[in-house]
């Protein structure tokens, strides 16, 4: 790598519009022979907050912790504004990749005020360049009162502000958060996110947010990708991973799910449902129809009769109320099906606790359903 790394990014003032901030060419690290991290290839602009979404244990971590430089890949390009910054024969150290980290232990130094931990990234400038640049940080995330205190005097919604202010205290290029708010109890968690998320947004860094929460993925990205198993499964802005799931692991991994078994025959699956359209699939493979509790339509039972068929909710099925618990801002009901004995849930808005033992009629929304061939 050319020594002038760090002079050829600072003078990148107006990159081309399409040049991304954070670009990984397929990443791959083994541990032990198994891929950990399988081919992962990601594209971040300026501004642009991207999620990596995934169950424990899939990988994300591990491609935070190579972008970071704190650990090398097996194969594969780290790229910043344009610049290759390592594969498996060039290196730039991390401290010279302008990039901040966000971890779920803030890691905030005990021995040193608010204000020092604030400005210890802060390499460059007089001291009162740093001291106003520490106190405007502070500011921004309400804590100036806090500047001469210590982290034990903070709560921890408070430490986990003054960690974020020292990541971005250098102004990095790139921001690297790994589940940094599951630490946080619920009460604070939502408005600490979206404060960070908007400061974030002013600085214009690209942002990798790693976590395993579905609604955290939701409420703060502008993309996410879906890691399971190493690899990225699917990637695309929030609405499109949640409305055109890519399997049925991934409709299960946003939320409960229920599932029809079928067998195609003429591009048609049928169920106590009715008939499901199953474009493209052979005839005879079997197949599992998906779909989410809140797409279910309820009706009451009128001398063991249900509404009519439509061509928007198919044919009613028969259940029986198993169980019902209202969750807050909806009400969970679960059906024990007449047809096969199994279980169906349901979520219904406000407060809907139909006691247990009541016969209902049910119908599935055929423009909320997936069909994937069962494995």
């Amino acid at each position: 790598m050319p020594d002038d790394f760090d002079q050829e990014l600072k003078d990148k003032a107006a990159l081309p519009d399409r040049t991304p901030r954070l670009e990984i060419k397929n990443l791959v690290r083994r541990y032990e022979g198994l891929a950990v991290v399988d081919d992962v290839s990601l594209r971040i602009m300026p501004g642009q907050v991207t999620c990596l979404l995934g169950p424990s244990g899939c990988g994300k971590s591990t491609t935070l912790r190579m972008i970071a430089g704190v650990e090398m890949q097996d194969s594969g390009e780290i790229w910043v504004d344009g610049k290759l910054v390592c594969d498996t024969h060039f290196r730039v150290p991390p401290e010279r990749r302008e990039i901040g980290l966000m971890f779920q232990d803030f890691a905030l130094f005990p021995h040193l005020t608010v204000a020092g931990n604030v400005a210890f990234g802060l390499r460059n400038g007089t001291r009162e360049e740093k001291r106003a640049r520490v106190e405007e940080l502070l500011d921004r995330v309400d804590l100036l009162r806090f500047i001469d205190g210590y982290p034990h005097q903070l709560s921890g919604g408070e430490q986990q502000r003054v960690a974020l202010a020292r990541a971005l205290a250098p102004r990095p290029r790139i921001m690297l958060m790994d589940e940094p708010f599951s630490g946080l109890d619920n009460r604070l968690r939502d408005g600490i996110r979206d404060q960070t998320l908007s400061l974030l947004k002013e600085e214009d860094s690209a942002v990798l947010l790693v976590t395993h929460e579905p609604d955290e993925a939701m409420r703060m990205a502008d993309e996410i990708a879906l890691m399971r198993g190493g690899k990225i499964v699917q990637q695309g802005a929030p609405y499109n991973v949640y409305t055109r799931p890519v399997d049925q692991a991934a409709v299960a991994f946003f939320s409960d799910a229920n599932v029809l078994h079928a067998q195609v025959n003429g591009a048609l699956a049928q169920t106590p449902f009715g008939q499901f359209l199953a474009p493209g699939i052979p005839d005879g493979t079997y197949v599992d129809i998906v779909f989410r509790p809140q797409h279910v339509r309820l009706d009451f039972d009128r001398a063991g009769k249900g509404p009519l068929p439509t061509p928007s909710d198919g044919v009613p099925a028969r259940g029986v109320v198993e169980r019902a618990r209202f969750m807050g801002h909806e009400s969970l009901v679960e059906f024990r099906m007449d047809h096969d004995g199994s279980t169906l849930k349901t979520t219904v808005p406000n407060v809907f606790l139909p006691k247990p033992g009541k016969a209902m009629w049910l119908t599935v929304r055929r423009d909320r359903c997936f069909v994937f061939p069962s494995h």
